[in-house]
């Protein structure tokens, strides 16, 4: 495996500011890249923030200070340059296919015969991302869940080109970084495909969920009747989630499954309604809510409306478990554990494979009568949760 000492973080915004940070605290050089000084700047003081939280809680290393580990953080904005001492690269630039292959190619181009470079896409094809670099076997995922601090999963994805020596050198790298709320949970994701294995198990929950929301404007309904269906079985329920993750988040991942999975994908009227306002949920201050008074505020009217008697927690799983087993079916994942501890790790909810084993018969009921409901085929249940013979791919 190639000996990993210096790291560059291409793109210094959140998650890039959240790797360099667990990248330090694993006792990495690292070298922050942005186009712009005032972004590395950005960057780098909220990495420096993170770390001076972090020691002031006594969780560094033994002896190590946040100046100590301040001291191997260094910045640029010439790429080219900046990599040109480094054993490996995570980018974490725009989610832009043109963009995510020009800096894998400066890189390649760029970088010592050794280099390595990963991308924290979190949807798209690692194998297109590393065709035209020159270098495609040293090219693979990296997918960090956000904050990488906190979260504690990583999934390191193989492309079609994939070495054996770049998939263990990056398994072993995400491995070593630091995480602040339990130990680091690595997913091999060894089929490159759109979502890996979360983003994917997740995907077609959002259509059941823009379904949802259409059907609350159809009827009349309030956004707090949806909301109060999840009964506080949620950390966050349907639309204050949505609002939370981002409307344009949901509207960008949605048009991206609509191409590379199914035409079932396709954004409803309200999300679409939505994004074109502008109105994209709490960054904006409105989306499906008025954020202006908060949280809570939410929260307290959510908590006393009447359901609206549409969302329901067990078909969102039924959903989950028959996407799990495609993600098992097309050899994505090894086993339903690697999916469901991914699901924990990543969500900070349960995967759906312990209630699947228990329930796989009244889920192809729910989804084949959900398919119908909507005139969504994708929901169907496949081959391998209809038999229940994904009990036998534990591992």
């Amino acid at each position: 495996m190639v000996d990993v000492k210096k790291i560059a973080v291409v793109g210094s915004g959140l998650m890039g500011s959240g790797i360099g940070q667990v990248a330090l605290m694993g006792g990495y050089s690292v070298v922050m890249i942005d186009i712009k000084e005032e972004f590395v700047d950005k960057g780098v003081a909220k990495i420096k923030e993170g770390i001076e939280k972090v020691a002031a809680k006594g969780l560094l290393g033994e002896g190590q200070s946040a100046a100590d580990v301040m001291a191997k953080c260094s910045k640029n904005i010439d790429l080219a340059n900046a990599v040109k001492d480094c054993d490996f690269v995570i980018e974490a630039v725009i989610e832009k296919m043109d963009v995510k292959k020009d800096v894998c190619k400066t890189v390649m181009d760029n970088g010592p015969d050794h280099i390595i470079f990963t991308s924290n896409t979190s949807t798209m094809s690692i194998t297109e991302i590393g065709k035209e670099s020159g270098a495609p076997d040293r090219v693979c995922g990296m997918h960090f869940f956000n904050p990488p601090p906190l979260m504690r999963l990583i999934e390191v994805i193989r492309s079609e080109d994939t070495s054996d020596e770049t998939f263990e050198t990056a398994k072993a790298a995400a491995a070593s970084f630091p995480c602040l709320r339990g130990d680091r949970y690595i997913a091999p994701v060894l089929k490159d495909a759109p979502g890996f294995i979360v983003n994917r198990m997740n995907a077609p929950v959002q259509i059941y969920l823009s379904w949802c929301f259409d059907q609350v404007d159809q009827k009349g309904l309030d956004w707090v009747q949806l909301d109060a269906d999840a009964g506080g079985k949620m950390p966050m329920p349907p639309c204050m989630l949505t609002d939370f993750v981002g409307i344009d988040t949901m509207y960008h991942v949605m048009s991206y499954y609509q191409e590379t999975l199914s035409p079932d994908f396709k954004q409803g009227k309200v999300i679409t309604e939505l994004y074109e306002s502008g109105n994209l949920g709490e960054k904006t201050g409105k989306g499906f809510y008025d954020w202006s008074q908060g949280r809570d505020a939410i929260k307290s009217k959510i908590k006393g409306a009447e359901p609206a008697g549409l969302f329901d927690l067990n078909t969102t799983f039924a959903i989950m478990l028959n996407e799990g087993c495609r993600v098992l079916d097309e050899g994505i994942a090894s086993g339903f554990k690697v999916i469901d501890d991914a699901n924990m790790a990543g969500m900070n909810a349960p995967g759906p494979f312990g209630w699947g084993k228990r329930n796989y018969e009244n889920a192809a009921n729910i989804l084949n009568e959900l398919a119908d409901k909507t005139g969504k085929n994708y929901f169907r249940p496949i081959e391998l949760l209809k038999s229940g013979n994904f009990s036998k791919m534990r591992k």
